[in-house]
């Protein structure tokens, strides 16, 4: 048999260690490349823990029990308002390019390709007539 170990240990809040502009930033940039969006809503609400629920609340324009509810796990709230609660805690959003771009879709590319060899061909004919440019499998 097992017994069980009672540690009498505080519980675990973020927002007592977001002390800084820099671990702020870092805090919610890594929470925003979760793909689970809850984990950038609850960084959200740590961030706004640690400046104040009440504060932040009135610079963005909500109640304090509102500013709960759409921060709470599994809220979906308007981008709009996401949008005034960063603002309200002093950041913004940034788009960066990923670090492996995407590829052209094959199609798009093949068209270009294929349109390109087919004006060529329509130019080096010597008889005057225009062609149809040769038609690309794409299987």
């Amino acid at each position: 048999m097992s017994k069980k170990i009672h540690l009498n240990l505080a519980p675990f809040d973020a927002s007592d260690y977001l002390d800084s502009e820099e671990v702020i930033t870092e805090y919610l940039t890594v929470a925003l490349e979760d793909p689970d969006p809850d984990a950038f809503l609850m960084a959200v609400r740590d961030v706004a823990k640690a400046r104040g629920i009440a504060t932040i609340a009135a610079r963005a324009g909500l109640g304090r029990e509102s500013l709960y509810k759409t921060l709470k796990p599994g809220a979906q709230p308007r981008f709009e308002t996401i949008r005034r609660l960063l603002d309200a805690l002093g950041v913004r959003l940034g788009v960066n390019q990923s670090e492996r771009p995407q590829a052209p879709h094959q199609h798009e590319a093949a068209q270009s390709q294929g349109s390109c060899a087919g004006q060529k061909e329509t130019q080096q004919r010597t008889d005057g007539k225009a062609s149809m440019p040769p038609r690309v499998d794409r299987s």
